[in-house]
C-alpha cells in the first residue's frame, strides 16, 4: 500500500485488515481517497470507522453505460441537426463502464462488501443503498441477511422525468434507495432536513405552513441537468441535492461518511460542504481524477486531501 502526500509517495506496507491509520489521518485532513478495490479498501478500515455509508453500486442492468460530454461550435466532429443542418462539435469526455455480471456474480459481489460494510460502520450508524428496479428487490434480500431484516428502515424512492420512454410498458423513472441501521439506534436530524411546502397550505393553518413540511419516503428530484455546473460528465453521476439530505439526515458534523463506489465524488464533495469527514473509494483512476478537480475547483486549499493507493499483490 502506497501514501500520497502532495505528490510525495511513501511505502506504507500492505493493505492488511484494520491497516488505514484512519483517526490519525482525519485528525489533519477533511477526507480520504482510496484507489483500489471497495472490498480490499473496506478490510483495510478499521472497525465501527464510519458514522455513514452511502453507495451507488453498479445496478446490474447487463449493459455498458457511457456518457459522452461535447462542445458545440469547435472542433473538427460534425453531428446533424434540426432541418439537415451541421453542426462542429468536440469530445469533451467520453466515460464508460461494464454493469454486465450476471446477477448471481453480482449479488455475491455486492454481499461480499456489504458485509465488510457492516463492521466499518459504527454501532449507531446507518447505510443507504441505491439502486434501481433491476436489483432492487434481490438487493434488499441480501441486505436483510446481512444487516437483519429488523435494521430495514426505509425504502426511498427517488422520482424524476428523463430519458426515453417506451411504448409497450410505464416508463421507469425512479430510482431505489435502500436505507438500513446497524443496531437499534440511529441517527435522524429530522430538524436539519430541508422542509417542503405543503400541497395545500390552507389546510393545516399559517405556522405549519411557513414551516413546511418533512420529506416522505418519495423524493421528486430533477437529475443533474446537461447545462448545470456540477456535471462533469461521469456516467453515474448522482445530484448534490439527494447527497445533502441523506448526510443531512443521518449524520451530524465532525462524523465519517464513506462512500465506497465513489464514482465522480459528489458523496465527498456535499460532506465537506457540510463539514464532516469523508472516505471515498474507487478503482477508477479517472473517476479519482474527476473528484479531486471537483474538490480543488469548489474548495480550493482549504480542503486537506489525503490520497491513499492501494496496490495490491
Amino acid at each position: 500500500m502506497s501514501t500520497q502526500r502532495k505528490g510525495r509517495v511513501e511505502r506504507a506496507g500492505g493493505a492488511a485488515a484494520g491497516s488505514v491509520a484512519l483517526d490519525e489521518i482525519l485528525s489533519t485532513h477533511s477526507g480520504l481517497l482510496i484507489h483500489g478495490d471497495s472490498r480490499d479498501a473496506l478490510r483495510a478500515l478499521p472497525a465501527e470507522s464510519a458514522d455513514l455509508i452511502y453507495i451507488d453500486p453498479p445496478f446490474n442492468t447487463g449493459k455498458k453505460r457511457r456518457l459522452r460530454s461535447i462542445e458545440l461550435g469547435e472542433g473538427a466532429q460534425e453531428r446533424g441537426g434540426f432541418g439537415g443542418r451541421r453542426y462542429r462539435f468536440r469530445v469533451r469526455s467520453d466515460l464508460s463502464y461494464s454493469d454486465d455480471m450476471s446477477r448471481d456474480d453480482y449479488l455475491d459481489f455486492l454481499g461480499m462488501r456489504l458485509t465488510e460494510a457492516r463492521r466499518v460502520l459504527k454501532e449507531t450508524g446507518s447505510i443507504y443503498v441505491h439502486v434501481d428496479h433491476h436489483a432492487a428487490h434481490h438487493v434488499r434480500i441480501v441486505m436483510d441477511e446481512v444487516f437483519g431484516v429488523e435494521r430495514f428502515l426505509n425504502e426511498i424512492i427517488w422520482a424524476y422525468d428523463y430519458g426515453g420512454r417506451p411504448r409497450n410498458r410505464w416508463p421507469a423513472k425512479h430510482d431505489n434507495i435502500l436505507w438500513y441501521a446497524k443496531s437499534d439506534a440511529w441517527t435522524f436530524n429530522a430538524e436539519d432536513i430541508e422542509r417542503m411546502p405543503y400541497m395545500a397550505p390552507g389546510l393545516v393553518g399559517r405556522a405549519k405552513a411557513a414551516r413546511g413540511k418533512l420529506p416522505t419516503d418519495v423524493w421528486w428530484m430533477t437529475i443533474v441537468p446537461t447545462n448545470s455546473k456540477e456535471r462533469t460528465g461521469y456516467p453515474t453521476q448522482k445530484p448534490e441535492k439527494l447527497l445533502r439530505r441523506i448526510i443531512q439526515a443521518s449524520s451530524r458534523p465532525g462524523e465519517v461518511v464513506l462512500d465506497f463506489f465513489a464514482g465522480s465524488g459528489t458523496t465527498g464533495v456535499v460532506a465537506e460542504e457540510l463539514g464532516r469527514k469523508w472516505i471515498l473509494v474507487d478503482d477508477n483512476p479517472e473517476a479519482l481524477r474527476i473528484t479531486r478537480e471537483r474538490l480543488d475547483t469548489r474548495f480550493g486549499e482549504s480542503v486537506g486531501i489525503q490520497y491513499q493507493r492501494l496496490v495490491l499483490d
